[in-house]
C-alpha cells in the first residue's frame, strides 16, 4: 500500500523408533521409508501402540534380465525430472532500513536483474503486488538518494541481453490487470499505472528478464541461481517517490496477485508459496527476508480474509492490560473500504476511526498519574521522565481463531524529542478520517517474525529478536525440510540445530544412498 507517514518531524506428530544403536523421533512417513529400506525383504515391525505390521517387499522388476538398460534409464529420467521439478528452495534477501521516521521510515532490500546482473534497492511492500524499478529516460525519477551508501541506478532493457518487453497479447499482461490500471502503448507494450495510499504514483511498462539470487535446496547453498520474472519498468513517478531524501530504485511488491514475484517463483516451483520477514526495530534496523517459512515454536496463525486484494485479517477485539475495550467487532469487519491490513509499506499504524478515540482515551486514563499528555501538530503525545515500558499498558490485538498480537509501548509509541530532560513520546497509531481502515505498518510489525503462508491462506507471527538467526523450512518432494540459519546467509552466527534434525537428515541421506546403489547395481 505504501503509506509513508512521516508527519513527525507446528511440526508433525513423531513416533519413537529404536533400531540398533539409533533411537530417534521420526514421523510415520519417514519411519515407513526406513523400515522398507533397511529391513529384510519380509519384515515385521512394531509401528505404534504395540501394533505389529508385516511388510512384504517385492522388486519393481523381475529378477530375470528381460528388462533392457535403456528402459531403466528412461524410467530414471522421468523420475529424476519429476524430483527436480518438485523441489523448492529458500531464497534469502538482505534487509536494510528502519521503521524510525526520523532516520529512514522504510525497510528495503536489494535485487539483481538482467544479464549481466545489475543491483537495485527496492522497498519491501506487502501492500502492493508488483516489483518495479526506475528505468532509463524516466520522467520525475530521482537521480540521487539521501539514504547513506545508496547509489541509485536505472534499468535499461537495451543493455540486458535477456530482457524482453511484454506484449499486450501476452497472458501475463492480463495478470497485470489484477494489480494496476493496465493499458497498451502504441508499440504494443503492456503498460501499467500504480497509485499508492500516500498519493504518490508511477507508470511504465512490463518487461521480462532474469532475477538472480542465492538459493538453499536441502543443505546446499546454490549461488548465482536465477529465474525469469516479469517486473515493471518505471518511466514516470509522482509525489513522494520523486523526493530524493528517502529515494530508492523501486518497490518490491509482495502481494498475492499473479504478477508478484512470490507468485511467479512459486508457480515455477523455484520457491514455496510462502515468505517471511523479521524487521529489526533498534540498532539501525535491518533484519531478515526469505522466500520460505520461518520456523519458530511460538508462532500463532490467523486465517486471511478470502478474496481480498491485500493481506486482510479479521481483527475482533483490542485489550489494554488484559481488559477488552468496549469496541464492536463490526468496526473491524472487512468490506470494500474497511478492514484490517498487514502492510510493510506503511511506516506507522492506523486504527479505524470508530476505534481510535476510545483507544486514545483508554491509554490516557491508564497513564494519567505518570505522564503529562499534550497535543503537538495534531498528534497525541506524552511528556515523561520514566521508561514508557513501565508506564504504558500492554496492548493485545485478538484475531480470528484466537491468535493474539501483543504490543509493547515501543510498538505503538514513537519518541519525538525531549523537553527539559523529559522525553516526548507520541502515539504511533493514527486515524484516517472517514474510513474504517486499520493498517498494521512497520511500527507494529517490527521485532516480530511474520509468516505469510499463501498456500495455507494464513498469516502467523511471534515476538522475536530479529538480530538472531532463524530456521526456515520449505516443502520439497521428500516432505518438509528445515534449513538452518537460512535468514542470514553469510552471517557467521552459530546455527541452532536440534540433534534430532541432524540424525533425521543423516537417515534420509542414507535412504537415498541405498536407493541409488540399488539402481546402479541393476544398470
Amino acid at each position: 500500500m505504501l503509506v509513508r507517514n512521516v508527519s513527525y518531524q507446528p511440526l508433525d506428530t513423531y513416533t519413537n523408533l529404536s533400531v540398533g544403536e539409533f533411537k530417534v523421533m521420526m514421523s510415520p512417513v519417514v519411519y515407513l521409508v526406513f523400515v522398507c529400506v533397511f529391513l529384510p525383504a519380509t519384515a515385521t515391525a512394531v509401528v505404534s501402540d504395540g501394533m505389529t505390521m508385516t511388510l512384504p517387499l517385492e522388486r519393481a522388476f523381475p529378477t530375470s534380465h528381460g528388462v533392457e538398460v535403456s528402459q531403466l534409464k528412461a524410467r530414471d529420467r522421468v523420475r529424476h525430472g519429476r524430483i527436480l521439478q518438485s523441489s523448492y528452495g529458500v531464497v534469502d534477501f538482505p534487509v536494510e532500513g528502519t521503521y524510525d521516521p526520523f532516520l529512514v521510515g522504510l525497510y528495503f532490500t536489494r535485487v539483481q536483474l538482467g544479464s549481466p546482473p545489475k543491483e537495485f534497492y527496492v522497498q519491501i511492500d506487502t501492500g502492493s503486488d508488483v516489483l518495479w524499478v526506475s528505468c532509463a529516460s524516466c520522467n520525475g525519477c530521482p537521480t540521487s538518494s539521501g539514504l547513506q551508501q545508496i547509489q541509485l541506478d536505472f534499468f535499461d532493457p537495451s543493455t540486458s541481453s535477456t530482457a524482453r518487453p511484454i506484449s499486450c497479447s501476452d497472458q501475463r499482461c492480463a495478470l497485470g490487470e489484477q494489480s494496476s490500471d493496465s493499458g497498451c502503448s502504441t508499440q504494443n507494450q503492456c503498460s501499467y499505472t500504480f497509485q499508492y495510499g500516500d498519493g504518490s504514483g508511477t507508470s511504465g511498462y512490463y518487461v521480462a528478464d532474469f532475477m538472480h539470487f542465492d538459493t538453499i535446496v536441502g543443505n546446499s547453498l546454490t549461488s548465482n541461481s536465477s529465474a525469469p520474472v516479469v517486473f515493471g519498468c518505471s518511466t514516470s513517478q509522482t509525489g513522494d517517490l520523486t523526493k530524493p531524501d528517502r529515494a530508492i530504485d523501486g518497490i518490491f511488491g509482495f502481494g498475492q496477485q499473479g504478477l508478484s514475484v512470490i507468485a511467479q517463483l512459486s508457480s515455477q516451483r523455484v520457491t514455496p508459496n510462502v515468505f517471511s520477514h523479521c524487521l529489526k526495530g533498534s540498532n539501525g534496523g535491518g533484519g531478515i527476508l526469505v522466500l520460505g517459512q520461518i520456523v519458530e515454536p511460538n508462532l500463532v496463525y490467523t486465517p486471511l480474509v478470502p478474496s481480498q486484494p491485500h493481506y486482510n485479517l479479521n481483527l475482533q477485539s483490542i485489550a489494554l492490560n488484559g481488559q477488552t475495550m468496549p469496541i464492536s467487532p463490526e468496526v473491524f469487519e472487512t468490506s470494500s473500504n474497511r478492514g484490517t491490513i498487514v502492510d510493510s509499506g506503511t511506516t506507522l499504524a492506523y486504527l479505524a476511526e470508530e476505534a481510535y478515540d476510545p483507544f486514545i482515551n483508554a491509554i490516557n486514563q491508564a497513564v494519567s498519574q505518570n505522564v503529562r499528555p499534550l497535543v503537538t501538530k495534531g498528534n497525541q503525545c506524552y511528556l515523561t521522565t520514566s521508561s514508557v515500558g513501565d508506564i504504558f499498558p500492554t496492548v493485545s490485538l485478538t484475531f480470528a481463531g484466537g491468535a493474539t498480537m501483543v504490543l509493547r509501548a515501543a510498538d505503538y509509541l514513537i519518541q519525538q524529542n525531549s523537553i527539559g530532560g523529559a522525553a516526548v513520546w507520541c502515539m504511533g497509531f493514527q486515524k484516517i478520517p472517514g474510513q474504517g481502515l486499520t493498517i498494521l505498518g512497520d511500527l507494529v510489525l517490527k521485532d516480530k517474525i511474520i509468516v505469510y503462508d499463501l498456500a495455507g491462506q494464513r498469516i502467523g507471527w511471534a515476538n522475536y529478536d530479529c538480530s538472531q538467526a532463524v530456521n526456515v523450512s520449505s516443502t520439497t518432494s521428500r516432505g518438509k525440510t528445515e534449513y538452518v540459519n537460512a535468514g542470514q546467509i553469510g552471517n557467521n552466527s552459530s546455527p541452532r540445530i536440534d540433534s534430532y534434525k541432524l540424525l533425521l537428515s543423516f537417515i534420509l541421506t542414507s535412504v537415498l544412498h541405498v536407493l541409488v546403489r540399488g539402481t546402479n547395481s541393476v544398470l
